[in-house]
């Protein structure tokens, strides 16, 4: 006879076996820094396309994160991972994933591209020395509406690590990145 604890109900299996599956795909199907460069252009180039005013964006960042095809995915229990690089002076100077997970009433998936610009040096230079850069911990990230209106040295003046979340896909709503945790990794 199987006491009424033996039993487990369904949408916990679903949400284990969804974040098992995220949490491998760390593992299993890591991308090369070649592949990780080529999105990171990808996503580089969608940027400009779909932001308004993008380039002066770059051009004022100290330094650019790029997470391309962040990929979310939760029925109660949620994860999201991507892997990317950063970019000072157009130039990799080394990747990172980002990894979180949540808990509560969310379902569906999704797929995005996430962009964070350092607009100080000292901004910067916290990311880089971070073992594990936590959004919301060690830094407040803003996230700007891809359609708002506003200007570099607004943004400079009032927050020093901005993000921009673009060409998503999926059906979830809303978009946060706050308790995300970024890694410094080392692909093949």
């Amino acid at each position: 006879m199987r006491s009424p604890n033996s039993r487990r109900h369904p949408a916990v299996v679903l949400a284990s076996c969804i974040l098992l599956v995220l949490s491998l795909s760390s593992v299993s199907f890591a991308k090369t820094a070649a592949e990780i460069n080529t999105s990171v252009d990808a996503a580089l180039h969608l940027f400009k396309k779909e932001v308004k005013g993008a380039d002066e964006y770059l051009r004022a960042a100290k330094g650019v994160l790029v997470i391309p095809s962040v990929t979310k995915v939760a029925f109660i229990l949620g994860g999201k991972y991507g892997q990317g690089a950063l970019r000072v002076g157009g130039r990799t100077v080394g990747y990172y994933s980002l990894a979180s997970g949540s808990l509560g009433y969310q379902i569906g998936a999704e797929k995005y591209d996430l962009i964070i610009l350092f607009l100080t040096d000292h901004a910067l230079r916290q990311f880089r020395e971070s073992k594990g850069w936590e959004a919301g911990v060690d830094a407040e990230v803003t996230l700007i509406d891809v359609g708002a209106q506003g200007t570099i040295g607004t943004l400079r003046s009032r927050h020093p690590v901005v993000g921009f979340v673009f060409g998503e896909k999926g059906l979830m709503a809303g978009v946060s990145i706050k308790g995300a945790k970024f890694t410094r990794i080392n692909p093949d």
